[in-house]
């Protein structure tokens, strides 16, 4: 089975991962990239770390139309694929999109976090939030997939079984999570520059980050997030608070994520405090949790790669998913290490 793959968004780094990993797929071939801001350019030049394994390949400009392909990956910024989704829908093309566009179901929910009216509302009962470990069915019987964001999937699956559980009082949930800074794009920006991220960790979006209304959403709880910016280039490490509903052994939690993720190939839940270091380049998130008895509280961490769990892995594993594949099919299992 070959899939012809078209990517919108290609010159960005998500773009750049999705033509790394899709270079060793079985199945899925990029045959079509789309990106206005590097559009006549060849692969090699745009990322010259995939000469090898694109050669002929080069960026188009991006249009209105559905692409001739079999599966468009999106990776855009917030508001993009509201314009494209229409014909990509129409055309009857499956759909796997990273932006923020199709995540929430309630338009005036996104209205709130993104400031802005949604502008296709009628379609967002047609997307499936994309986090396989807990959607796999359902991603299995849809032609569109909203891929989760990155840090929402590091701390929905650190915390999901434990709200499941009944371990977490709920409203008590607390986020900090600290990400490279390949999760603010590629395009240079004065916040991102090395000089300014270089030996400094900072906190952003404070109170109000987007991402809180995906992890709310899933959690079914209200939750304060702290995202933090932190002078490396790959990597989400997610620590998660909450005041425990009732006392229970330090392993409790620990145990509950071993059996919730058991079976699932990309989440290992480990008694050791997990390092983004481990995650490197692969689709695989670290686990860990505890009890503290001290102070009655929950601790939930999680790692992962936010350029591939958290962003084109995801959306490999969806697609897999959608397409009848292997679930597993193109994606590393194991991190880069040193």
């Amino acid at each position: 089975m070959q899939v012809s793959v078209g990517i919108l968004g290609a010159s960005g780094f998500v773009g750049g991962e999705l033509l790394r990993l899709l270079a060793a797929h079985p199945a899925l071939r990029p045959t079509r990239l789309f990106g206005d801001s590097q559009a006549g350019l060849s692969v090699d030049h745009v990322h010259p770390h995939l000469a090898l394994a694109y050669p002929h390949l080069k960026i188009e400009q991006m249009h209105a139309r559905a692409p001739e392909v079999d599966l468009v990956f999106a990776a855009l910024p917030q508001g993009h694929s509201q314009r494209l989704a229409p014909a990509i829908l129409e055309s009857g093309t499956a759909f796997v999109d990273l932006g923020a566009d199709f995540r929430l179901r309630d338009p005036e929910a996104y209205a709130h976090w993104y400031g802005e009216r949604h502008q296709a509302p009628e379609l967002l009962d047609r997307f499936v939030y994309g986090i396989p470990e807990l959607h796999r069915d359902a991603i299995r019987c849809s032609r569109s997939v909203a891929a989760a964001g990155c840090y929402p999937t590091a701390v929905i699956l650190a915390l999901k079984p434990l709200v499941e559980a009944g371990l977490i009082d709920p409203g008590s949930i607390a986020v900090d999570a600290s990400s490279g800074v390949s999760g603010a794009g590629r395009a240079a920006k004065e916040a991102t520059a090395f000089n300014t991220v270089a030996e400094s960790l900072t906190a952003y979006g404070l109170v109000n980050h987007r991402h809180t209304a995906e992890m709310e959403a899933s959690l079914g709880e209200t939750l304060i997030f702290t995202p933090h910016l932190a002078p490396m280039n790959r990597g989400i490490l997610a620590t998660c608070y909450a005041k425990a509903a009732r006392p229970m052994t330090p392993e409790k939690p620990l145990d509950v994520l071993r059996a919730a993720y058991a079976d699932e190939p990309f989440v290992h839940v480990t008694d050791r405090p997990p390092a983004t270091k481990w995650t490197l380049g692969s689709n695989a998130v670290q686990v860990t949790a505890r009890y503290d008895e001290r102070t009655g509280r929950v601790l939930a961490i999680s790692a992962l790669d936010n350029l591939v769990k958290g962003a084109a892995g995801q959306m490999i594993q969806c697609a897999n998913l959608m397409l009848g594949l292997e679930e597993t099919a193109g994606l590393p299992l194991c991190g880069v290490y040193p």
